[in-house]
């Protein structure tokens, strides 16, 4: 037997397959990580990546994710040396203080005419694109509330009942958008001085403001107590769990606001960065987006979700995103000032 001849096949399989490791370690070196700052639920952050990274093998979505307000604060304090290449997933309230601020580079990412225009900003190119509409929902547990006598509330007014004190959790406004979204669409729906006297009459039935705009929802379907103010995403999800919750579109309006991306002026990585921003206003992406949000910003991609009816976007509130951004620091210097008292403790 030439022992020669047998070793050669083995030899250049050998080789082969050094050479194919060798060339998948130089392409994962070579791969560009692109700093995003997100508040993307934890449940979708996955399929993004995930859908990205195919598209574009040589670039690697690296998150830092917290709640709305928290990041909104971080990106405000790093102003002076900005971190992060890319916005996604957080409130276009939000994105458009930045954009007051200059931080944002306009960008029209390709496929952009294809998107509902009323869901980014109106400016040409726009500072940030929406991805989805996120609204108020009250997650209202049906158990717990037999067992206290408590009525399914109707309105946002309704719950300012003294029937209800002790029941009721919502997000803090300035860790959670969801939290920040109530407040500004109550101000907006009845004036300030009606807002107000409307917040200190729900304070009085308020248990706790929690920095979460799920935790709410999750607490309302645990049962740690009957009524939760949260977002359709996630008492649509606490719903499909299969807890006792009824969803409750409270009929004066839902405040609202838009999960949005936009392209830091100040990154390093701007083509990288912009190929995110294209990727993220795709019919894909939005595909993506359409499992958990009832209005999604590509025409005719998003699905009927369990519990959420079909006028769904007939119900938001008017509502001014920029007069939102600007007042912000105001809005949560009052709020704090009025009700901090009953804020859950941050944990370190």
């Amino acid at each position: 037997m030439n022992t020669r001849k047998s070793a050669r096949p083995l030899a250049i399989a050998l080789c082969a397959a050094m050479l194919a490791f060798a060339t998948g370690t130089a392409l994962a070196q070579q791969r560009t990580p692109l700093l995003v700052y997100t508040a993307l639920e934890t449940d979708a952050m996955k399929l993004y990546k995930d859908g990205f990274e195919k598209a574009n093998p040589d670039i690697e979505v690296k998150w830092v994710r917290d709640s709305t307000g928290i990041v909104t604060a971080k990106l405000l304090a790093e102003k002076a040396n900005p971190q992060a290449d890319v916005v996604a997933g957080v409130a276009a309230s939000s994105l458009a203080l930045l954009d007051q601020e200059g931080m944002l580079a306009p960008y029209e990412p390709k496929g952009f005419k294809a998107l509902t225009p009323a869901y980014s900003d109106s400016k040409s190119p726009p500072a940030w694109v929406g991805m989805d509409v996120w609204a108020a929902t009250i997650c209202f547990n049906t158990v717990e509330a037999q067992k206290r006598g408590l009525p399914k509330p109707e309105s946002w007014k309704d719950l300012t009942k003294p029937i209800y004190k002790g029941a009721i959790v919502m997000p803090h406004p300035a860790s959670s958008g969801t939290g920040y979204l109530d407040v500004a669409a109550w101000l907006q729906m009845w004036g300030e001085p009606e807002g107000w006297k409307y917040m200190d009459a729900l304070h009085e039935n308020i248990a706790q403001y929690v920095h979460s705009g799920s935790k709410p929802c999750k607490q309302a379907g645990a049962g740690e107590f009957p009524i939760g103010i949260s977002f359709e995403f996630r008492a649509h999800q606490v719903k499909k769990s299969g807890a006792p919750v009824e969803l409750v579109f409270p009929k004066e309006g839902l405040g609202w606001d838009i999960e949005a991306t936009g392209v830091m002026k100040t990154s390093k990585k701007m083509e990288q960065a912009k190929r995110l921003a294209d990727w993220m206003a795709s019919k894909e992406a939005n595909q993506v987006t359409s499992n958990w949000w009832a209005i999604v910003a590509y025409p005719g991609v998003a699905k009927k979700l369990e519990g959420i009816p079909e006028n769904y976007e007939k119900l938001l509130a008017k509502n001014d995103l920029n007069w939102s951004a600007k007042n912000r620091e105001r809005i949560l210097a009052e709020w704090s000032k009025r009700y901090e008292g009953k804020a859950e403790a941050k944990s370190n």
